[in-house]
Order: structure tokens, then sequence, then C-alpha cells
């Protein structure tokens, strides 16, 4: 069942994607001949609204054919006022940003949804106090609730240790045991610790972990509308610094992952309960609008930088130009792709 709602929840975004395109070329007069979800084989179709809508063979993508504009063959154009190749740069350029920032509204209205069901989070309750750490030294004991950070309310472990890792100093913490608060005073030690991305930092730590015991937060409607907000723009902050860390060299290209990943990583948050399942489609929407806008021939960010040439030298790239330039593009997508699945393999073979 799980898998059932990861490929439904994909269908969903890409669908997403391509209806923001959809959209965006219609409001410009582009005649659309396909909408598809999926690459390959049309399995099945229906006209509507002066086009095709088509379910495709390979459910791993999908495309909108607009009129003079073919990716599998760039010099495919026409000149009729109602094609894609006839509207001004800046105009195509709107239609191929629509798609990415549809991934990112569907995310922002996630991220919403979410905060009106109910943020679940680790309740601010130590579960385990290590040998010989600052904690253990200044009394704290498991089970005890920390209330506030140097007077500052928590309701959540996250809000605690965000508090906690900006003071490398002696701080106050507030704290209920069996009915009663008590002030205890705690002074981290500076420690190496690894960050999601592997690297090696210095942080303050005092060397406790959270309980077992979850806190649901609701948020009124206005509340919602900042924190979707807040959450969209580090989704897309996380998936740049990712990108960063791997063009460094920092991150492994083993850890990229594929179709399977995908899948599999959907398929087991839809187990963990809605909220958890809704945060991470919304993390894959913000990182499908993020990768199509990457200045890769072939993606949407490949055909804004063309556009933009255009617009700047106010002459279009010549039909040998667009080609090879398309084709490297595809060798690059379809080399990623591959990457992705081998890894796939790997690591379920056990390899990774």
């Amino acid at each position: 069942m799980g898998i059932i709602w990861a490929l439904l929840a994909l269908s969903v975004m890409i669908f997403v994607h391509e209806l923001g395109h959809y959209l965006a070329a219609r409001f410009f007069g582009v005649k659309v001949e396909r909408f598809s979800i999926g690459f390959g084989p049309v399995i099945a179709k229906k006209m509507c609204c002066g086009n095709e809508w088509a379910i495709s063979a390979l459910p791993l993508g999908g495309y909108v054919q607009m009129k003079g504009q073919d990716d599998t063959d760039p010099g495919k154009m026409s000149t009729d006022p109602d094609s894609y190749s006839a509207k001004k740069p800046w105009q195509r350029i709107i239609i191929l940003l629509a798609g990415p920032f549809a991934n990112f509204f569907l995310a922002y209205l996630l991220y919403f949804l979410i905060a009106l069901i109910g943020i679940q989070s680790y309740a601010p309750v130590i579960g385990k106090v290590l040998p010989d750490s600052p904690a253990l030294q200044a009394g704290l004991q498991e089970g005890d609730k920390i209330v506030a950070v140097d007077g500052k309310r928590v309701a959540t472990w996250s809000q605690m240790s965000a508090l906690l890792a900006k003071n490398p100093h002696r701080f106050d913490l507030l704290i209920e045991r069996e009915g009663k608060k008590l002030h205890i005073h705690v002074t981290p030690k500076i420690r190496n610790v690894k960050n999601i991305f592997g690297e090696e930092i210095k942080r303050p730590m005092i060397g406790i972990a959270p309980a077992e015991r979850y806190v649901t937060q609701r948020l009124d409607p206005a509340e919602a509308i900042l924190y979707a907000w807040d959450k969209t723009i580090a989704a897309a902050r996380f998936i740049l610094v990712g990108i960063e860390k791997m063009i460094e060299g920092v991150v492994s290209p083993k850890e990229i992952g594929g179709v399977i990943t995908i899948v599999d990583v959907t398929a087991k948050a839809s187990q963990m309960g809605i909220t958890a399942f809704l945060a991470l489609c919304a993390l894959i929407s913000v990182n499908l609008g993020i990768l199509n806008l990457l200045p890769i021939p072939a993606l949407d960010g490949g055909h804004i930088m063309i556009n933009l040439y255009e617009m700047i030298t106010r002459k279009s790239p010549s039909p040998e130009t667009l080609y090879r330039i398309t084709y490297v593009g595809w060798i690059f997508i379809i080399g990623l792709m591959g990457l992705g699945l081998y890894n796939d393999i790997n690591r379920l073979l056990g390899a990774h």
C-alpha cells in the first residue's frame, strides 16, 4: 500500500509541475498538443480543451508538448502565432518558470496543511543523560522536562536544541521534575560532531538525548501562512546547499538516489503518518522545482538560459548549436539517472 501512495504522490507532483507549464502556455496563447503523465508509448488518451491528455507507459516524469517546441528535436520550430517558438523570449521564460513555481507552491500548500493538521515533534523531555557529560555533572536526570532556556520558553526538543546550539557558555535551564520546577545551570563542552552532510563541525553539547515522547502543535491559519513560507524557504536552502556540497565533493556521488529510493522513502513515510508523508512530499516537490531550474540543457533552467541569451544578444542560437547543447544535456540527465539507478541497486544489494 505504501508503494501505491508513493507512486500516487510522485504522479501528483509531476502533474502539478506540468500543469504550471500548461496554464502559462495557454495564458500566452500557445497551443498545447499533448499533456502527458509519464514518458514512452501512450497507453491512454483523451481529447479535451483543445489538446490531448495522455498517460504514458513509463511513470517517471511527464511533459507538455507545445506547438513549436520539442526537446527530442530542438530544430523543430513554428512561426505560427500560436506556437511556443513564435512567442517573445520573456514570455517563454515565464512559461518555463511556471512548472518549478507550481512545485514550490504545492510544497507551500502541503506545509500549510501540516501546520493546520498538527506539527508532531519530540517533546523537550530528557530520555537519556550520557555519562561524564555536563548534563550529568549539573544534575539533570532522565524524565526531566525542559521548560525554558535562559528564560525563553520551549515547546519542542528542536526549539531547545536551537537555543543550546547558539550558546557555548553557561546557561540556565528551567526544568520540571515530579511536579516541581527547578533551575539548573549547565556549561556545555565544545565537541566535534558531524552535520547532515558528514562534515565535522564544532558544537556546544551537554550530553542529553530525547525521550520517545511527542507533542503536536496546531497553528491557526495566520501562523500557518508564516510557517509554510519558512519551511518552503528552508527546504529550498537545504537542497541548494546539498547540491553545493556535492559539487565541492563533500557529499559522495554514492548518495545520489534514483526513483527506487524516492519510492522507497516515500512509501516508508506514508506508514509513519500523514504529517510525515506530507512533509516528505513537500521536500520532494521543492527538490523537483530546483532541479528543473538548474542551467542544464533539456531542463527548464537550460531553456531559460537560451532565452536569456536571445534577450541579451537579440538573436537566437543556430539550430546546430541547439542540437548540440540539447543532446549534451540529455546525455548528462540520462547519466545522472543511470547513476541514481546504479546506487539504488547497490543499496538493495547492501553494497552501500
